[in-house]
């Protein structure tokens, strides 16, 4: 894949990553790629690369909470889980230090994401303190979503 370097290539290279065609080839990719950083087009950028990340960290979330509900308690099944959306909030966290943006915006995305893991911890934490055996509160710590 080749690295993008106008507007249009940042647009067909961010549509690949939403739908997850060839993480690792794309993301790879995109930390190869320049974009001139002018008005008009700095815009555009990054409310597209906003907005993928968005879909795919809302997607993320939904996929952890539909695998959370059919664990079924069971741990292993629990464990995979959260392990799977710390994955891919990583992934997003690469995938937006593009050394072709300022560093003000690398910042903010990142931000963007470790606040988002930071909340879906501090939330799977406030859910576990209901289960009397702790066994539920153990996992989540040893298994933190935001351990980026």
């Amino acid at each position: 894949m080749t690295a993008p370097h106008t507007y249009a290539e940042w647009s067909a290279i961010l549509d690949k990553f939403k739908d997850r065609i060839d993480d690792d080839e794309t993301v790879e990719a995109m930390q190869k790629g320049t974009i001139e950083w002018q008005t008009g087009v700095a815009e555009r950028f990054t409310k597209k690369l906003a907005d993928t990340v968005n879909y795919r960290m809302n997607s993320a979330t939904d996929r952890f909470q539909r695998d959370i509900s059919r664990s079924h308690g069971q741990e292993g099944a629990i464990v995979q889980a959260l392990l799977s959306i710390r994955k891919e909030l990583r992934l997003l966290l690469n995938a937006v230090s593009l050394p072709a943006i300022p560093e003000d915006y690398r910042k903010r995305y990142r931000q963007l994401i470790i606040d988002h893991a930071n909340e879906i911890q501090s939330n799977l934490e406030n859910s576990a303190r209901s289960d009397r055996t702790g066994k539920l509160s153990s996992v989540i710590r040893n298994n933190r979503v935001n351990a980026l």
